[in-house]
């Protein structure tokens, strides 16, 4: 909306459909018979190639794809279209960041009544807005600095009572030969974040025993008795000013894999509209997940018994699903059942 708003131009309807081809189709259909002058279709995931979820729908409500693709980043996964004379978006991720992209380029030329053709998206590569990362060297590499990679430090909460354990404390119960809590920070660690910071609570001397010789930061949080958010609290306090992300990892979660962290990883991009990057199994959220700086201020402030799950739907703009191949992210122990379940797979 701010973005056709200041082309002079304003969203008159917003239309809600579910992600496959026929709803999408009936989705524009509608809004095409309602004679707006362009329509804008942002999938529930990126649009792949020309027989997608998206780029279907549109042909099925009568549409034609113009072109898929543009050499500019971000917006390379933008699809032009139209039905008449009317075009038609498929949005690429970056629709959602604040940042200048492909898309602002082609709302302008549309905005100016410019023709926006296949041959006019490709012009548009010429100077691009590719950001420059180790990975992608420019000719220009000499006289600037590439853009670094984010700075992400994963905080362990360790702290918990494990109530529903009874006696045993689970993050000392033995799981691949270590103490569980040892197996989820090694994991963690391996998986090449730069910095991990373990948070420490109940039965801390013995925790902090089991990760001996590891390179990790031991934060210990007294208040632990008042609950999760008290050990995130402690945690954000810890992490340096430096840092452009947060991996928020449970302890009593050692099926957690480096491939797993490394695809969070892979996914974080605040400018692209990435700034939360949950990790899914068949449909269903799991953990870790990874946070964008800007939420650190909401996550200290988060008070009880719980995490910052909840902010995940209060910024749903902002978050990236990254599905996984195995669920290692769905697997926490939380009951002498599922600790049984886990010494015998």
């Amino acid at each position: 909306a701010a973005r056709l708003e200041a082309l002079g131009s304003c969203l008159v309807s917003e239309r809600r459909c579910a992600h496959d081809a026929v709803a999408v189709a009936a989705a524009v259909a509608q809004e095409l018979e309602a004679g707006r002058g362009l329509v804008l279709v942002s999938g529930a995931s990126a649009i792949v190639d020309r027989r997608d979820v998206v780029p279907a729908g549109i042909v099925a409500a009568g549409g034609e794809l113009v072109h898929f693709g543009m050499p500019v980043d971000p917006g390379n996964l933008l699809l032009t279209a139209r039905r008449g004379a009317v075009p038609i978006l498929g949005l690429p991720g970056c629709a959602r960041s604040p940042a200048y992209n492909g898309l602002d380029q082609v709302l302008e030329r549309l905005a100016a009544g410019l023709p926006v053709e296949p041959a006019d998206v490709m012009g548009m590569g010429f100077g691009g807005l590719l950001k420059e990362i180790p990975e992608r060297p420019q000719p220009r590499a000499g006289t600037s600095a590439p853009a670094r990679a984010p700075q992400v430090t994963a905080l362990v909460l360790a702290a918990g009572q494990s109530r529903r354990m009874g006696p045993v404390n689970k993050l000392l119960a033995t799981v691949d030969g270590v103490p569980m809590v040892r197996a989820t920070v090694e994991r963690i660690a391996a998986a090449g974040v730069d910095r991990v910071v373990v948070i420490t609570g109940h039965e801390a001397e013995r925790v902090s025993a089991a990760l001996q010789g590891l390179d990790v930061d031991l934060v210990h949080n007294p208040d632990y008795t008042e609950g999760l958010s008290t050990s995130l609290a402690r945690g954000i306090s810890a992490l340096d000013a430096s840092v452009d992300a947060a991996l928020v990892c449970l302890a009593d979660m050692p099926r957690v894999r480096p491939r797993h962290v490394q695809r969070l990883l892979a996914a974080f991009d605040p400018l692209e509209g990435r700034g939360i990057c949950v990790p899914t199994y068949r449909g269903k959220r799991g953990n870790p997940v990874l946070w964008d700086r800007r939420y650190f201020q909401e996550m200290a402030a988060v008070r009880g018994d719980v995490g910052a799950r909840h902010l995940i739907g209060e910024h749903q703009d902002a978050v990236c699903e990254v599905e996984m191949d195995d669920g290692g992210v769905l697997l926490d122990v939380d009951s002498p059942e599922s600790l049984a379940a886990l010494s015998g797979d």
